[in-house]
């Protein structure tokens, strides 16, 4: 077995850019369509005011590439570490440090479903919530749209304030930090909510028709964004991994319930990636619902491992040598 190696944060950075993310994710997505990846689906475990460990993974069966990505959520922080495993021999192929990885995954999979879910002339964006993924949130979405204008809407004033700031400064796109959510969203052709709101906050008429939706905050039972009754005026709902969405998601578990007709009109985003989807004509709001799975995980993994391995990059890791267990204490 070769010897596999760790990639550091910088050196994911440097051979990756959040749209370069982006492609890699159509990528991923497409060999999901074709059969050739899938998910291990997602799970969790929570403990003291709201920490939750994760664990997500994937199998690319046509790139003989196996993985996972496990990180503990907590108010000190999170270090999420991704695994990369050789389908054929079980060895590992890299231990990739993925928080930065996390966050082009998060706003990439919210600008590839933009790109195929909004009006292609939107100009303006309704940025709701503030925290560590905003700003990629806000990033991704310019990517692939021509923003002239981002609002920014959270409960605390400093937060939203510096969000704008950086949008200016880093995107050079201009942004307003609003007092009141109502303000945020009002003329926005794009709203991306990515909060840890546990109780819903966007309600069923809050937004005029033609709205493009990105609920990105939500990936656990006791977090809820939006009101259920808003998936009512959804002329078309993807996800990244609608399985995850059935186990875990409040807001469509209380809107659809036990209704097997309402949860097929919940199309994975992979099937509008395969089929160069579109936003419907005439759609009241589109809506896509991001969980975060580990073909959206491995799909950068695999991109950045190519990369580091073409420009020398990554340490190696020590070479196991297998030991047999101790049976006794003597």
């Amino acid at each position: 077995m070769s010897t596999g190696i760790w990639i550091s944060e910088a050196e994911a950075v440097s051979v990756m850019s959040l749209p370069e993310a982006i492609e890699a994710l159509r990528d991923g997505l497409q060999e999901e369509a074709a059969g050739r990846a899938s998910n291990m689906v997602k799970t969790h475990a929570t403990w003291a005011n709201g920490s939750t460990l994760h664990a997500i993974g994937a199998v690319f069966e046509g790139l003989g590439i196996v993985g996972t990505k496990t990180w503990a959520h907590t108010a000190g922080g999170a270090m999420p570490l991704l695994i990369l495993i050789d389908a054929n021999n079980g060895s590992v192929i890299a231990i990739i440090e993925a928080f930065a990885l996390g966050q082009m995954r998060t706003g990439g999979i919210s600008g590839l479903a933009t790109d195929l879910m909004s009006r292609e002339n939107a100009t303006r964006m309704a940025m709701i919530g503030a925290g560590k993924q905003s700003i990629t949130q806000v990033a991704a979405v310019a990517a692939v749209r021509k923003l002239e204008r981002v609002t920014v809407w959270s409960p605390t004033p400093a937060n939203r304030e510096a969000l704008a700031a950086k949008v200016e400064a880093s995107l050079g796109i201009e942004a307003v930090a609003t007092q009141a959510l109502d303000e945020a969203l009002d003329a926005a052709d794009i709203v991306t909510l990515a909060t840890r709101a546990r109780v819903p906050f966007l309600t069923a008429d809050a937004l005029p028709s033609g709205v493009h939706i990105n609920a990105v905050g939500a990936i656990t039972p006791e977090r809820a964004e939006f009101e259920p009754a808003l998936l009512a005026r959804a002329t078309l709902c993807a996800a990244d991994s609608v399985p995850q969405v059935r186990k875990l998601s409040r807001e469509f578990q209380e809107s659809f319930g036990h209704d097997e007709a309402a949860w097929a009109q919940l199309r994975p985003l992979s099937d509008l990636v395969a089929g160069g989807g579109r936003r419907p004509e005439g759609a009241d709001l589109t809506l896509f619902k991001a969980m975060g799975m580990g073909i959206s995980d491995l799909s950068l993994g695999i991109a950045i491992l190519e990369r580091a391995r073409s420009t020398g990059l990554g340490k190696p890791l020590p070479a196991i040598t297998r030991q047999a267990p101790r049976l006794t204490k003597n």
